[in-house]
């Protein structure tokens, strides 16, 4: 669908160019844009006008590298500089570092993302306000005042985004008759509008039980109020106000089943699997996938590249992309030498083994019939080939060298050596890696070829996971430690054998600061909450991991807006410390 409009993208490019500049000369004649009042004749046009942004959306989560700033910025994933691939002028260096200028790609390119989906569902929604007699075009009411909701929710859903990136940043509500830029709001006022839109739109929304099996890519009042989460979660960030009762109220809202009836999935993998589109499962909004169409997770910016060389196809079994590509891998927990590292956060793998009967940390495995076991790729990667028509026995090898690669939890440059053998190279560092550093992370399952549920999960954006844990830390913020555990465990209690003792204590006695983040950290690995989340607990800046000491300032705690978005306003202020 995205290929299909690549022209309105390319044009509403140009619109957020317009928007954000000075007065423009817009009185040339345009040959390339329908008016709405020609275009929207039937049911059918004004249904593509309402979807348009949508497909945009779901690129936004991984495009112009908004997912490996997210993550390349934490202490849980990087992308190393393995033996001279990805090196990339130290561009995933200045990442982790956290040494960015405005001129780094990601900067124009996120602000672009997000700011198209803005224009995108803009547009949409005006389209859809001009509509005085919906009856012509076979359009009920309700599923008009429903499509303008949730054009609003996008909306807002890209605000939020924007403003948790950026924080400085422009309201657009009008795209069809604004010809001038426009300053940047307050965080206090970006905070209410967001705020208000939602709240605004609420009570328009459907309930996921009303759309049936095919909702999943549509926004519901659930998926609505846990935006609402999101923001008051962060607001002490965002805005300087403790807003975490609100928050707690909203999520109770959700799991009592006021905006929708859910539950938690049973199973830990349930969540991204193939499964998960339907009524049963604990997603509260996702972007449908499907091999043939869309599966932007499973793109080079995201997933897809968080596997070694070859694991794809030989390990999994999964042809259709070809080869994989070792982009995002685990932050090391441990030295070339096996010594767990000392500092406290990072070490996400090490945090998994902790509590070492967890489901999660098989290796993983197709099993057939479109199932998996184990979340993670380490260790050797054994395949069979066939060579003058006899089965052999063979492992997955990276592109430097024919040795046998054995992943592990370390980086630096092990090279063919075996497991446990100590190297003479002790370096460990962004820029000094092999193809055997980092364990690999596999959340949403590679079934192989074959299986007709390949590439079908749909992006589980907003999970009832979230909305729970998020519970918890308002309850334990407030001293309330049992209830954030029985919180915590209610999700927990998955990823663990039945009877397990890697439950927390009833009294919530084991939880602290440090272990309330560790546990944000494993139930939503590689989601791209990371960030928010260290910033949230005032560790993103301060804090200590692997490859990264301490930020000079806190000014890193935002992005700084890209040369180009600057140059194309001159009324836009550069965001603190740029």
């Amino acid at each position: 669908m995205k290929k299909n409009y690549s022209n309105f993208i390319i044009n509403t490019a140009l619109t957020t160019a317009l928007l954000f500049g000075s007065c423009t000369k817009l009185d040339e004649t345009v040959y390339d844009r329908v008016d709405e009042s020609g275009f929207l004749t039937r049911r059918d046009d004004v249904i593509r006008d309402f979807l348009r942004p949508f497909e945009h959306a779901y690129w936004s989560i991984q495009g112009n590298d908004i997912y490996a700033v997210g993550e390349n910025s934490t202490d849980e994933i990087g992308t190393f500089n393995r033996q001279g691939d990805w090196q990339d002028g130290n561009y995933y260096q200045r990442m982790h570092q956290h040494t960015w200028t405005n001129q780094d790609g990601f900067t124009n390119g996120a602000w672009t993302a997000f700011y198209q989906g803005i224009v995108l569902s803009t547009n949409s929604l005006q389209d859809m306000e001009s509509i005085t007699d919906p009856a012509k075009l076979n359009i009920t009411p309700t599923e008009l005042a429903d499509f303008k909701a949730e054009l609003r929710t996008l909306r807002a859903w890209f605000y939020l985004r924007a403003f948790d990136f950026y924080r400085n940043i422009v309201i657009v509500t009008d795209v069809k008759n604004t010809t001038t830029g426009q300053k940047q709001s307050p965080p206090e006022e970006m905070f209410k509008y967001i705020e208000s839109e939602l709240r605004a739109a609420l009570p328009d929304l459907p309930k996921r039980e009303t759309l049936g099996e095919k909702g999943i890519g549509r926004w519901t009042q659930a998926g609505a109020a846990a935006l609402l989460v999101r923001l008051y979660l962060n607001a002490q960030v965002y805005i300087n106000q403790d807003r975490f009762n609100d928050c707690a109220t909203v999520c109770q809202e959700i799991i009592d089943g006021k905006y929708g009836n859910y539950q938690l999935d049973t199973r830990w993998d349930a969540p991204f699997d193939y499964t998960n589109t339907s009524l049963n499962s604990e997603v509260l909004y996702g972007f449908p996938s499907s091999l043939s169409r869309t599966h932007w997770q499973y793109d080079g910016g995201m997933f897809f590249w968080a596997l070694t060389y070859d694991a794809a196809p030989l390990y999994c079994g999964f042809t259709d992309f070809g080869q994989s590509n070792p982009r995002f891998a685990l932050q090391p927990g441990r030295d070339v030498d096996s010594v767990e590292y000392s500092f406290a956060l990072g070490k996400p793998f090490v945090k998994f083994q902790r509590y070492p009967d967890d489901l999660r940390l098989k290796l993983y495995k197709n099993l057939g019939n479109s199932k998996r076991e184990g979340m993670f790729l380490y260790g050797y990667l054994p395949f069979q080939r066939t060579v003058n028509g006899v089965t052999v026995n063979d492992t997955v090898r990276g592109n430097k060298g024919p040795y046998p690669l054995f992943i592990r939890d370390q980086v630096g440059w092990f090279l063919d050596a075996k497991p446990g053998q100590r190297i003479a190279d002790k370096e460990s560092n962004m820029g000094h890696a092999d193809h055997n550093s980092g364990v690999f992370i596999v959340k949403y399952p590679l079934y192989p070829t074959p299986d007709p549920n390949r590439i079908t999960s749909a992006y589980a954006e907003v999970r009832l996971s979230e909305i729970y844990y998020s519970l918890a830390e308002c309850k334990y913020r407030a001293g309330d430690k049992a209830t954030a555990a029985t919180l915590l465990n209610a999700v927990r209690k998955r990823n663990y054998p039945e009877g397990s003792t890697s439950l927390y204590n009833p009294d919530g006695s084991q939880l602290t600061d440090q272990e309330m983040l560790d546990e944000w950290g494993r139930e939503f690995l590689g989601e791209n909450r990371r960030r928010t989340d260290l910033i949230r607990w005032g560790v993103f800046n301060t804090g200590t991991w692997w490859d990264k000491q301490p930020d000079g300032d806190n000014h890193t705690a935002i992005f700084p807006i890209g040369r180009d978005i600057m140059g194309a306003n001159p009324q836009f202020v550069q965001n603190p410390g740029y």
